[in-house]
């Protein structure tokens, strides 16, 4: 069997449904709360921000939920991605573990995101959208809704994290190749921006001021849907396909991984890779350890607390149950961009409630290390976001190096880092930090949750 792991690109082999972890959970995930009511969210009140497809796919309890053709012919692009035997790391780090990992930089946009943004943006143009905003960390999720836009001939606004937007002109750059407009967030075009601004100036961003900025802009404008990279129940469902492709590529490699390892910010690409494996345990499959991995900086799973809260600064969206650090945290500005969110998506909240999986956090210096002696082993130069699985899983690599067992490591390589170069001249120069978020400010985020 070759490393390289790949299934024939022909359609009966790309995944035709993608899995719901709701189906197979004893606790489902709580309702979203309408914050003016303190009750269940009616949904219908959602449809003024996303398209009727979106609303249908996060509500759905449904175990497979069918993938539209178009959207499946347009994956055909770059789906099933490969899985990669990593036989040159395991020989770098001279352990007896059996390393695997997906690697998703394959799509047009290079990143994972690409998977839920054909499948937003498919799903507006049925309904007749003509423009589309959303918010961007690092610039992965802006450019693969701009990209799927760009197919389907809808206009894309795209709110970018200042920080970001400074660290990754390139990614700004990719945006505007498909089209989308770009707009570093604080912004002083929206109410929400203004305020922010006001008080800081200098303010560096965060997701939830950007959700905020973009959903503002959708309430205030017409024929105009709001689209979202993680975090909700739908965009986690659209991601499921990498998880499927996964399993059925481990049946020709004759093997089943022992732990399965993704970066959390929102959650979207660790579901992706995760969930398919949890539910096949769920039903009585084989069993499997789940690790979700997120900076130091936003550790939202470790130190957060679970409770409803807003997905945004304005508190424009509805309150939902999860493990949050509070809606106005606004973390350090580390290169990982894609995860300084914080709040994690409330179907991983629930999951990790329920004790299916665990978490830790890793510092920004161990990840670029690592992320250095994975890209000099493989040739695949990763994003740092996904870098934040390979430390982990290269850690229980290491693990397996001390005790002598032989596992099988899977994580996913949500994207590649080739428009973050800027964070590796850093490095190199010896000019990044670690940071911890001192418990002290965790307290003080948190005091502001709305109280149900």
């Amino acid at each position: 069997m070759s490393d390289r792991v790949k299934y024939i690109l022909d359609e009966e082999k790309i995944p035709t449904h993608w899995y719901n972890i709701e189906a197979d959970l004893k606790e489902k995930t709580p309702p979203p709360v309408d914050p003016s009511t303190g009750k269940p969210m009616d949904i219908s009140k959602l449809e003024c921000i996303f398209s009727k497809g979106a609303i249908e796919q996060e509500t759905t309890h449904e175990r497979y939920v069918e993938i539209p053709k178009p959207v499946r012919d347009i994956m055909r692009n770059w789906r099933p991605s490969p899985l990669f035997r990593a036989r040159r790391l395991e020989k770098v780090l001279d352990t007896p573990a059996r390393i695997y990992f997906k690697y998703e930089g394959v799509s047009p946009s290079g990143s994972h995101k690409t998977n839920s943004a054909v499948a937003q943006a498919f799903e507006n143009k049925r309904q007749g959208t003509k423009k589309v905003t959303t918010e961007t960390g690092a610039g992965q999720w802006g450019s693969a809704l701009s990209q799927a836009c760009s197919i389907f001939g809808i206009e894309c606004k795209v709110y970018m994290v200042r920080c970001s937007y400074d660290q990754k002109p390139y990614r700004k750059a990719m945006m505007e190749l498909f089209g989308g407009t770009v707009i570093p967030s604080p912004s002083p075009y929206t109410e929400a921006g203004r305020a922010v601004l006001a008080e800081d100036p200098n303010c560096r961003g965060s997701l939830g001021i950007a959700i905020s900025e973009a959903i503002e802009e959708v309430l205030k404008g017409k024929d105009t849907k709001y689209c979202l990279g993680s975090v909700l129940n739908h965009v986690l469902l659209h991601q499921t396909v990498i998880g499927e492709e996964a399993i059925k590529q481990f049946e020709l490699a004759d093997d089943y991984p022992d732990i399965v390892i993704g970066a959390c910010g929102g959650g979207s690409n660790f579901a992706g890779m995760a969930f398919p494996f949890l539910g096949e345990k769920l039903r009585g499959g084989k069993d499997v350890e789940i690790l979700g991995v997120e900076p130091a900086a936003c550790p939202s799973l470790t130190k957060g607390k679970y409770a409803y809260d807003f997905g945004d600064v304005a508190k424009m969206t509805p309150l939902m149950k999860m493990y949050t650090l509070g809606s106005f945290f606004i973390p350090p500005a580390v290169h990982a961009g894609g995860l300084r969110y914080h709040g994690m998506a409330p179907q991983i909240s629930n999951v990790a409630r329920q004790g299916l999986m665990s978490a830790r956090t890793v510092q920004q210096l161990d990840v670029f290390r690592d992320a250095v002696i994975f890209a000099r082993a493989e040739g695949i130069t990763p994003a740092p976001e996904s870098s934040h699985a390979i430390s982990a899983a290269m850690d229980e690599a290491r693990k397996c190096k001390e005790s002598g067992e032989s596992r099988a490591i899977l994580f996913n390589l949500s994207g590649h880092g080739h428009m973050d170069m800027a964070a590796y001249i850093e490095y190199f120069a010896g000019s990044l930090k670690n940071y911890d978020y001192p418990e002290e400010e965790i307290a003080m985020a948190l005091s502001g949750l709305p109280s149900l």
